[in-house]
């Protein structure tokens, strides 16, 4: 699955819930270290999933992230690859749930 095909429904979800697409740029840019122009880079080239994890650098502390989401804890997850997505969904989920950004970003 195309990263592409799934950045729109987590901008829908950040602005159903009153915040910004700059907002969900600002977690993924967090997580992945891609700034404006990578993520933009990835959206146009259609990137999947796990080549976007791939090419990312994993942010440090990333590992802090925990909680259930999609009913399972994001620390138990035992698939690197998945354990990358599900922080991302996580993060989001924060966001939708007006957790602070600061607090998001683990700061």
């Amino acid at each position: 699955m195309a990263f592409a095909a799934v950045y729109p429904l987590y901008v829908q979800k950040a602005e159903r819930k009153g915040r910004t697409k700059a907002e969900v740029d600002e977690i993924i840019e967090w997580l992945t270290g891609f700034g404006p122009a990578d993520l933009q880079r990835h959206l146009d080239a259609q990137t999947t999933f796990p080549a976007f994890f791939d090419d990312a650098d994993l942010n440090p502390d990333a590992s802090l992230i925990t909680g259930v989401i999609c009913g399972v804890r994001v620390e138990e997850i035992d698939d690197p690859f998945m354990r990358k997505v599900r922080y991302l969904d996580k993060l989001v989920d924060e966001l939708a749930r007006g957790k602070a950004m600061e607090k998001i970003l683990r700061h």
